[in-house]
């Protein structure tokens, strides 16, 4: 896997793992304000949720990459197979 396809598959994983983890812990608001969504959360945590979710796809993103290099799934195989 090169530079930009690597970089290409973190970004990836990274929002699809954001947006896993957008709903833990969220908390509706007790009094809105005027003008404010009521199912808008009080506390998003955002920060918090950007770090754990760039951990936990480094994580996931050396997974894929030891299972591409190690060439335990090749896709070049697979899409052979396709066009046979």
């Amino acid at each position: 896997m090169g530079p930009v396809s690597g970089f290409v598959v973190f970004v990836i994983i990274w929002w699809t793992v954001l947006f896993a983890m957008l709903p833990i812990g969220v908390r509706k608001q007790d009094d809105p304000l005027v003008g404010s969504e009521y199912g808008a959360p009080e506390k998003p945590m955002l920060g918090k949720k950007a770090l754990w979710t760039t951990g936990v796809s480094i994580v996931i993103w050396l997974i894929v990459y030891a299972i591409i290099a190690s060439d335990l799934i090749s896709f070049r195989e697979i899409i052979q197979d396709w066009e046979d």
